[in-house]
């Protein structure tokens, strides 16, 4: 399609009629001045893509502002949203922050400290059913991926993350003494 050059001036007068009014209308919703310029800027994109020729002065005004007011809509539903996504990421975090500060509040080096410390460890690890143990082994101990510890030992990917839930669940309660330790082990 061939754009005239009566067409492109008469987009540019467009453009520069009311450039200004709509940046500014959108300013009063968005705030940043960059969203605003971005906004205005697709809108007359639209402009330009639909062959705005066929419009009226009177209908091209109320359509300039009809599609400021709707990317504005879009805009601010789009923040809201993703800054519901980031209030819950922080309030999660938040929580872990809180848990972890707890655990080093009560954290007591005389655990790492008692000579027997490694034979209560591998007393629990020792009391995991057979098969728990040596799933649970490989993958802390030795350091494996559950994947590869499925493929291994050929059985399901959801085998191991069961088996090693149970692990997780009575070292925990084997070892609740010795919570800051556990929390090393299960990491």
């Amino acid at each position: 399609m061939k754009i005239s050059s009566h067409h492109t001036s008469q987009f540019e007068e467009i453009y520069l009629s009311h450039y200004s009014r709509m940046k500014r209308f959108a300013m009063e919703y968005v705030i940043r001045e960059e969203d605003a310029e971005n906004i205005v800027q697709d809108v007359f994109l639209d402009l330009w893509e639909q062959q705005f020729v066929l419009m009226s002065p009177s209908n091209l005004f109320a359509w300039l502002f009809t599609a400021t007011k709707n990317r504005c809509l879009d805009f601010l539903r789009h923040k809201t949203v993703v800054r519901k996504s980031t209030e819950k990421l922080m309030d999660d975090y938040k929580i872990q922050l809180q848990m972890k500060l707890q655990s080093l509040e009560s954290f007591d080096e005389k655990i790492f400290s008692d000579p027997d410390i490694e034979s209560v460890v591998q007393k629990a690890i020792d009391m995991l059913p057979e098969k728990c143990r040596e799933i649970f082994v490989m993958n802390k101990i030795d350091g494996k991926k559950q994947k590869a510890i499925a493929a291994e030992l050929h059985i399901s990917l959801h085998t191991v993350e069961s088996q090693m839930a149970i692990a997780h669940r009575k070292l925990k309660e084997l070892l609740k003494e010795y919570i800051p330790l556990l929390l090393f082990l299960l990491i």
